[in-house]
């Protein structure tokens, strides 16, 4: 059986300031090493062969404190730019809701929700797709499909992509999925067929957002 669990980072300093973050390689908070270390503890007695992470320090860092919290030996990790939140252009480092009163909240909301938009200069959800997925395809499923266990960090919209290639879901429903900080998604597979899924809890984390991806 493969195992491949998805872990968005833990707050960072800008998603505390409620800031556009991007590309922008900002610390975590301490909230979020606090949630990262909690989430390491409630995935003890688990084993990873392998683990891939995006090129920004707060997916790193998040990675780390996961493995150190789990008293994990030492595992083979790739970091790729292909992992990369979502680029949001003229919009990073901007206050969400100073963007609001000057865009106004439609804009904002199509900017943040779309499948298809770009903010100015950034990267539309369906441009993460056709980024992260080439590389998921290529290195991180053969590994899961060979019967490793595998843990992936990253970032909200690049994990979005990654839930709708494995769950089948449509375009409108990815844009609007919210995924929760430092909470793991575990998938199981049977050689190339994923037949369970769930959130892991992790009672202690204080930063979560709200996850709707649901165990099946």
């Amino acid at each position: 059986m493969g195992q491949l669990i998805l872990l968005r980072h833990g707050q960072s300093q800008w998603n505390l300031e409620n800031r556009f973050t991007g590309w922008t390689d900002v610390p975590l908070s301490e909230q979020g090493r606090k949630d990262a270390a909690a989430s390491g503890r409630a995935l003890k007695g688990m084993e990873f062969d392998e683990a891939f992470v995006s090129d920004l320090a707060r997916a790193q860092d998040t990675l780390s404190i996961v493995l150190n919290a789990m008293g994990h030996k030492e595992i083979p990790i790739t970091k790729d730019k292909a992992l990369n939140e979502r680029h949001y252009g003229d919009l990073q480092g901007l206050n969400k809701a100073e963007t609001v009163e000057k865009f106004g909240e439609e804009q904002v909301k199509l900017w943040r929700r779309s499948y298809t938009v770009q903010p100015p200069n950034g990267e539309s959800l369906l441009d993460c797709y056709h980024r992260v997925i080439p590389f998921f395809e290529q290195h991180v499923l053969p590994q899961v499909y060979a019967g490793k266990s595998v843990i992936l960090a990253a970032h909200g919209n690049s994990l979005k992509p990654i839930f709708q290639y494995l769950d089948h879901l449509d375009e409108e429903t990815t844009a609007h999925l919210e995924v929760g900080l430092c909470l793991p998604y575990i998938y199981t597979f049977d050689g190339e067929k994923m037949i369970k899924k769930e959130v892991k809890e992790v009672p202690e984390i204080v930063a979560t957002g709200t996850a709707n991806i649901h165990s099946k």
